[in-house]
C-alpha cells in the first residue's frame, strides 16, 4: 500500500522548508510616521515617472511593513510590479507577505505577461533586477503547476544580468524535484556550487527528499553526510525525509540509530517524524520497535491518533496478523476515532488479504453510505482482491464502477487486471485490456509491460513477448530516442544522460535539459532489470540459452547491473541444457562482479548437483552459503566439514541445524534438497536419517521430499519405513497424488503385507481420500476379490 502522504512531512510548501526566507510576518499597528511614509511613497509611485530615483530619497524611512502596506494600496498591477522589483533590490525590505501578494497578483488575470513587460522595460532603462524578482515569478508559475514556465524563467535570468541567489536556487530545486526530474535537480545543485552559492538546510532537505522518493537512498545519505560536513545542522524536516527513505530501503536498523542521533543532537521529533518512522517499522514487520516508538510518542506528549493507528493496523494486515489488526481497529473505535479514506482502504486491503473479498465489498458500500468517497486507489485495492481469488468478472465490474463515480481507472487499475488475467492463463484478455488502456490515453508503466511480458513468456509466446519489449524500449516518441542515441554525445544509459543534462545546465540551456527529461518521461517507460529478468527466464525455460545470454549482454550495455535474479536465472537455464561447467562459471563471475548470490541461487545449484548425484558438491555449496551469512562461526563450519568427511551424517545435520536456529529466518529448503539428493543417489538409509533428525527437531518435511523418500524405500523393499513416512504425511494433513499412493499399496500387496495395505487404506479413507477415484485399476486388481468384500466396504466411503 502506498505510504499515505499525510504520514510524511511534505516538502510541497516552499515556505515550510525555506525557513530563513519565509518567516511568519504579522505587521504591527502602523504608527502615524509609517502611515505618512506610506502615503508619500504612494504619491511618488502614482505621480513621478520614472519612480525609482524619487524612491531612493525615502529609503532611510522605509521598513518591510511599509513596502507591504504600499503594495496593498496600489490599484495598478503594473505599478505594483515595478515597485516590488525596485524594493527587491534591498534584502532589508524582504517580507513574505509582500512575496505572497505579488504571487497572487501574478496568478490573478494572468499577470505574468505584464510582469515580463515590466522586467523588459526596466532592463531597457538599465535598472538592475535582483534575484527576488525572479524567485517570485518562479513561485507564481509553480502555484499554477506550470513547471516548464518556471524553469524557463530561471533560465532567462542571465538575459537580465541577474544571478540566482540561494532562495532562487531552492525555489527552482523544489519545482524540479516535485516534477521528479532529479537528474536536473542535481545538475542545478552542481551549478550552484560552481558559482559559489552556499546551500542551506532547505537545499539539502529538498534534494534528499527527491533522492529518497526515487529510491536512491545511498545517494541521499551521501548528501546528508555532505550537509553535516559543511556544518549545516539538519532540522526535523531533513531527519523525517531521510528516516522515511531508510525505511523505504528496508534499512530500519539504520533509521532507528539516526532517530536516536536526532534526539541526542537536540532536534526533537514531532508527530510527523514519529508517524514516518512508525510507518516504516510497521511496513518492515518491526512491531516491537513500532510499539516501543508509539509509547515514546505518547511519552513526549503526542497522541497516537488516526495516522498512528493506520500505520499499526496496516502493518498487522501486511504481516497477516489479522486478529491483532482487528483488535487495534476495535481499540481505535473505542477512542472515538472515525476511520478516514486512508484507513478504510487499509482495512479493505486487509480483508482481501484474508480472502474476505465479499466483506471488503460490503465495507466499501458502508463507507460510501457514511459519506467517505472512495478514490481510484481504494477501488484498485478491491479490484486486486477480486483478481487474487480469481473472480475476474467482478474485478472488471468494479473497474466500470470507477468511471460511474466520476473517477478514472488509472495505470494501476489496468496493470492489476492484466496481472490477474495472466495469472489465470487468459493472456488474450490481458492483451485486450492493454490495447484498451492505450486507446483511452492511459499509458502503461514498467510494471504493466512486465506483467504482460511475463504472461506472454509463460504462455510460450516468446516472439510476442520480445516484440512487446521492443515496443516498451522505443516508447511513444521513437524520434527522440533515435536523436539521443546518435552523434558524438550519445545517450545510451542513465550515466550518459546525467552527463548530457549537466553539460546543458552549465551552458545555460536549463529549459532544453528539462524538456528532454520530461519528453523521455512522457514518451514511454524504459525496460528495467525486472523486465530483462522476465525475458531471460522465458528464453532459458524455452531452452534458448543463447538468446538469454544475448539479453544478458544487452542489459549491461544499456547501463543496467545484473542482480542475483539475473544470474540465478542464467545459471538455471544453463543447467537445464546440461551446460554445468558454464553454469558454475557464471556463478563465479557473479561473485567476482560483487553481486552477492541469494539463497535461491545456492539452492538452485544444490538441486542440480543433487540431480546429477553430486552430493558432496551440493554439501560444499551449502557450506559456502553458510560462510557468506553474517554472524557465522568459521570454526564451527570447519568442524561440520570434518564430520562430513568422516561420514557422520547425523552429527553433520544436527550441527548445521544448531547453527541455523541462531538465524531469525530459518530455511528448511537446503535440508530437503539434500534429503532428495540422497534419495536420487540411491543412499536411502542416509536420506531416512536426515528425515528422522528433521522430524525430531520439529521441522516440517515437504510433501515432494516425502514422496521421493517413500519411492526410494519401496525400491529397497523397506516397506515398514515407507509406511511410517506415509503416516507422517497423513498426520501433517498432506494429500499425496495417486501415483505414490498406488506405488506403496502395490509394494505392500506384492510383499504379502495385505493387512498393512488395508490399514493404510483405512487411514487414507479417514483423512478424506476418495479411494474409488484415487486407486488405479491395477491396484484394485491386486486387491482381487477382497475389493468387494464387506471388510472393504467398511473402508470405502458410504
Amino acid at each position: 500500500m502506498k505510504v499515505p502522504d499525510v504520514l510524511l512531512r511534505p516538502i510541497s510548501h516552499f515556505a515550510s522548508t525555506l525557513s530563513k526566507f519565509r518567516h511568519l510576518h504579522i505587521p504591527p499597528l502602523a504608527t502615524a510616521h509609517e502611515i505618512a511614509t506610506s502615503d508619500q511613497v504612494l504619491t511618488i509611485i502614482n505621480t513621478v515617472s520614472p519612480m525609482e530615483p524619487a524612491l531612493e530619497k525615502v529609503v532611510p524611512f522605509l521598513l518591510p511593513d511599509t513596502v507591504y502596506s504600499v503594495l496593498q494600496g496600489l490599484r495598478d498591477p503594473e505599478l505594483g510590479f515595478r515597485f516590488f522589483v525596485w524594493a527587491a533590490r534591498r534584502k532589508g525590505f524582504r517580507c513574505w507577505d509582500s512575496f505572497d501578494l505579488i504571487v497572487d497578483m501574478l496568478v490573478a488575470n494572468n499577470g505574468f505577461g505584464l510582469y515580463w513587460k515590466t522586467l523588459q522595460h526596466l532592463k531597457s532603462c538599465g535598472d538592475p533586477i535582483s534575484s527576488d524578482a525572479f524567485t517570485v515569478l518562479i513561485a507564481g508559475y509553480w502555484k499554477l503547476r506550470m513547471a516548464e514556465k518556471a524553469v524557463d524563467a530561471f533560465g532567462r535570468m542571465g538575459d537580465f544580468d541577474c544571478k540566482p541567489d540561494l532562495y532562487t536556487y531552492n525555489m527552482i530545486l523544489h519545482v524540479v524535484v516535485k516534477k521528479d526530474v532529479i537528474l536536473l535537480a542535481l545538475a542545478v545543485y552542481n551549478m550552484m556550487l560552481k558559482l559559489n552559492c552556499e546551500p542551506n538546510c532547505a537545499t539539502f532537505s529538498i534534494l534528499i527528499d527527491g533522492l529518497c522518493k526515487n529510491g536512491e537512498t545511498q545517494d541521499a545519505l551521501k548528501l546528508f553526510d555532505e550537509m553535516t560536513n559543511r556544518g549545516i545542522p539538519p532540522n526535523s524536516v531533513t531527519y523525517t525525509v531521510i528516516l522515511s527513505g531508510l525505511c523505504q530501503a528496508k534499512r530500519a536498523d539504520e533509521a532507528h540509530i539516526l532517530f536516536k542521533t536526532m534526539r541526542s543532537s537536540g532536534c526533537f521529533p514531532d508527530i510527523i517524524t514519529y508517524n514516518a518512522l512508525l510507518n516504516g517499522f510497521c511496513k518492515l514487520g518491526k512491531f516491537n520497535d513500532a510499539f516501543m516508538l508509539s509509547r515514546s510518542l505518547m511519552k513526549d506528549g503526542h497522541v497516537l491518533g488516526i495516522r498512528g493507528y493506520s500505520c499499526l493496523i496496516d502493518g498487522m494486515f501486511r504481516a497477516r496478523r489479522f486478529n491483532e489488526a482487528h483488535e487495534l481497529l476495535q481499540k481505535m473505535c473505542e477512542e472515538n476515532i472515525t476511520p478516514d479514506l486512508v484507513l478504510y482502504t487499509i482495512i479493505i486491503r486487509g480483508l482481501c488479504e484474508e480472502s474476505r473479498v465479499k466483506d471488503a465489498l460490503k465495507l466499501l458500500r458502508v463507507m460510501i453510505e457514511r459519506g467517505v468517497v472512495p478514490d481510484t486507489h481504494c477501488y484498485n485495492t478491491l479490484i486486486k482482491g477480486f483478481c487474487d481469488v480469481g473472480l475476474l468478472d467482478q474485478a472488471r465490474s468494479l473497474k466500470l464502477e470507477i468511471s460511474n463515480n466520476d473517477l478514472f481507472p488509472d495505470t494501476c487499475t489496468y496493470t492489476i487486471l492484466i496481472c490477474g488475467m495472466c495469472r489465470n492463463g487468459l493472456v488474450g484478455e490481458a492483451r485486450e485490456i492493454f490495447n484498451e488502456m492505450e486507446k483511452v490515453g492511459c499509458f502503461p508503466s514498467v510494471m504493466t509491460f512486465n506483467a504482460l511480458i511475463d504472461g506472454l513468456c509463460k504462455a510460450g509466446e516468446l516472439e510476442e513477448a520480445h516484440l512487446m519489449f521492443y515496443k516498451m524500449e522505443i516508447g511513444r516518441n521513437p524520434s527522440l530516442f533515435l536523436r539521443l542515441s546518435q552523434g558524438t554525445d550519445r545517450v545510451l544509459d542513465s550515466a550518459s544522460l546525467q552527463t548530457m543534462v549537466q553539460r546543458l545546465c552549465d551552458s545555460g540551456l536549463i529549459l532544453k535539459a528539462y524538456k528532454i527529461l520530461m519528453q523521455l518521461a512522457d514518451s514511454g517507460v524504459l525496460p528495467n532489470i525486472t523486465t530483462y529478468n522476465i525475458l531471460i527466464n522465458g528464453f532459458s525455460k524455452a531452452g534458448n540459452v543463447n538468446g538469454a545470454f544475448k539479453l544478458f549482454k544487452e542489459l549491461q550495455l544499456k547501463g543496467h547491473s545484473p542482480d542475483s535474479v539475473t544470474y540465478g536465472t542464467l545459471i538455471d537455464g544453463l543447467q537445464r541444457v546440461n551446460r554445468e561447467e558454464e553454469a558454475f562459471g557464471v556463478f563465479e563471475q557473479m561473485i567476482k562482479n560483487g553481486c552477492v548470490p541469494s539463497s535461491a541461487v545456492y539452492k538452485s545449484l544444490m538441486t542440480w548437483s543433487c540431480r546429477k548425484k553430486k552430493i558432496s558438491v551440493a554439501f560444499s555449496l551449502w557450506l559456502k552459503h553458510f560462510r557468506s551469512l553474517p554472524g557465522r562461526e568459521d570454526e564451527a563450519i570447519k568442524l561440520v566439514e570434518k564430520l562430513f568427511e568422516k561420514g557422520e551424517l547425523d552429527k553433520v545435520v544436527q550441527s548445521l541445524l544448531e547453527l541455523d536456529f541462531k538465524l531469525k529466518n530459518f530455511d528448511s529448503a537446503p535440508y530437503t534438497i539434500w534429503l532428495v539428493g540422497l534419495c536420487q543417489a540411491g543412499k536411502c538409509g542416509e536420506a531416512l536419517k536426515v528425515f528422522l533428525i528433521l522430524e525430531k527437531y520439529g521441522i516440517n518435511v515437504s510433501p515432494p521430499s516425502c514422496v521421493m523418500l517413500i519411492q526410494s524405500l519401496c525400491r529397497e523393499h523397506k516397506l515398514d519405513q515407507a509406511m511410517n513416512i506415509f503416516y507422517y504425511t497423513l498426520e501433517k494433513g498432506f494429500m499425496l497424488k495417486p501415483r505414490i499412493c498406488n506405488q506403496l499399496l502395490k509394494s505392500l500387496l506384492s510383499g504379502r503385507k495385505e493387512k498393512h495395505a488395508f490399514d493404510l487404506l483405512n487411514r487414507m479413507n479417514s483423512m478424506g481420500y476418495d479411494l474409488d477415484v484415487h486407486l488405479h485399476a491395477t491396484t484394485k486388481f491386486l486387491l482381487g476379490d477382497q475389493w468387494n468384500t464387506p471388510e472393504m466396504e467398511n473402508v470405502l466411503p458410504g
